[in-house]
């Protein structure tokens, strides 16, 4: 049993540390760079980093996660969802910064791309598997919510949210990969406990998180782009739906919560007021680094928080 654990933890790592000095150099020739908002002087020395590097942790992930798809087949829906979301990401990535087109993928689009993918991880759960939708209710000993069929629009506010929400946690050096890492490994802990079944793709993603955090601490040798962080959102997502713990997102997940929300605040009130603002920047790591935080700082802060909520979330179950 432990094996089907530790094995996809240790492979995956070894898989995205790997790839790094292959990949990095990659895409440093395509002159895939990262660009970066003026506001943020001491982001300007980061313009042109080699963006895209979610490749080598959806590689590390779908690679392992195959080895144990046969013995694991409720792993098939977690993956299905990681990998949308990562060529969504993808795509995204490769409109701007390959082909240059500035906007990426016009916000239509990838709205419409969520829905779709979405949908059929939808409908996926619904007639191929026996999870139900209804969901763990914190802190209850093992209460379940069942809100019948309002659960399916739930499920599509819940997945966009918080792939949306690693997306804007991704701004600083290993930033999304340290908070990941630790939601990740909350979800290992609690799949094993509860013999979910889809321990092997939990596993494989903290340790391909593992690899890619050695390129990607702080100064970061490449960024993981849309093509990581939609992959990561999607993840999260998928696993809390597979072991019925959606309500347990705004918990462990808590730093992508007020990222997105610190980003819809200001835009907001930015709109209302003509031009004021309730953050120095949105999101909001980018308000305590103007407000003189180090990038590191403000990472070490992030992950201790996530990874006390994670303790807490374990004790709400």
């Amino acid at each position: 049993m432990m094996y089907h654990v530790a094995a996809p933890v240790i492979i995956a790592f070894a898989i995205s540390a790997v790839l790094g000095p292959v990949v990095i150099p990659f895409l440093r020739r395509l002159k895939v760079g990262q660009t970066e908002r003026e506001e943020l002087k001491s982001h300007l020395k980061k313009t042109g980093t080699p963006t895209m590097g979610g490749i080598m942790i959806l590689a590390g992930m779908l690679i392992t996660s195959l080895l144990f798809i046969k013995d694991y087949p409720k792993i098939i829906p977690v993956l299905f969802l990681t990998v949308g979301f990562g060529v969504i990401g993808f795509l995204d990535d490769y409109l701007k910064v390959v082909l240059r087109r500035s906007d990426g993928l016009l916000a239509w689009q990838k709205m419409l791309l969520q829905i779709v993918v979405t949908g059929i991880f939808a409908y996926y759960i619904l007639n191929y598997t026996d999870v139900s939708l209804a969901m763990i209710i914190p802190f209850s000993n093992g209460q379940y919510l069942d809100i019948g069929w309002a659960a399916v629009p739930l499920m599509f506010v819940a997945v966009i949210g918080t792939v949306n929400g690693v997306n804007f946690t991704d701004g600083l050096d290993g930033l999304a990969s340290s908070v990941t890492v630790l939601v990740a490994t909350f979800f290992t802990v609690v799949a094993v406990g509860t013999a979910s079944g889809i321990e092997p793709v939990t596993g494989a993603v903290a340790g391909a998180l593992l690899g890619f955090l050695l390129f990607n601490v702080y100064p970061a040798k490449v960024f993981m782009g849309d093509t990581g962080s939609l992959a990561l959102g999607g993840f999260v997502a998928a696993t809390a739906y597979m072991l019925q713990m959606p309500l347990f997102i705004p918990i462990v997940g808590f730093i992508y919560m007020i990222e997105v929300i610190s980003v819809m605040l200001q835009v907001s009130y930015f709109k209302l007021t003509h031009g004021k603002r309730i953050f120095r920047m949105a999101p909001i790591h980018h308000h305590f680094e103007l407000g003189g935080w180090s990038e590191t700082r403000v990472v070490a802060v992030f992950s201790i928080i996530t990874a006390l909520l994670c303790l807490v979330a374990l004790m709400a179950l």
